[in-house]
């Protein structure tokens, strides 16, 4: 019952916003990620499934780098997100929700979120970009490839129109 009315509450709020209204991104200035984001009815959405970074370009396939380390492999899929998110008119500051799933490096026991946080701070919560999404980030025990240390999908939302 409660959860209901919560529910229900929930969508009064969202259906009560005015035409126009606002995506809201809340939490501390200081946080790299937002607590919460708040999208208005009636917004465009976008999914962006799953992205794996490319080679470092320039490096032989035999060449111990040619995959890169996290935060190399976060800047390259952030390009292929930055890139998708173009072709349909957004960028990354329509970025509402995103998941990051890290795997350990090789020889390693946990992930480089360090090494992915480095990347993801030159793309949200800058100067030319304040707006940050509201995000998880999970270490997994492998992706699709031994050699991808990073995977990230995105939600991103565009207000309507005033």
């Amino acid at each position: 019952m409660l959860r209901s009315i919560v529910t229900g509450c929930g969508i009064a709020l969202l259906t009560a916003l005015p035409a126009g209204a606002q995506i809201i991104h809340d939490g501390p200035a200081a946080s790299p990620i937002a607590s919460s984001v708040l999208v208005p009815a009636g917004a465009t959405t976008l999914y962006v499934s799953g992205l794996l970074p490319d080679p470092v370009p320039g490096t032989a396939e035999s060449d111990p780098g040619h995959w890169g380390n996290t935060e190399v492999q976060t800047r390259s899929v952030l390009g292929k997100i930055k890139a998708a998110l173009a072709a349909h008119g957004m960028a990354p500051g329509d970025v509402v929700m995103m998941r990051v799933y890290l795997a350990a490096p090789p020889g390693q026991p946990r992930m480089d979120f360090a090494g992915m946080m480095t990347a993801y701070k030159e793309m949200f919560g800058t100067a030319e970009q304040p707006l940050k999404p509201a995000r998880i980030t999970v270490q997994v025990a492998a992706l699709a490839a031994p050699q991808y240390l990073v995977e990230i999908e995105v939600t991103a939302a565009r207000a309507p129109a005033k």
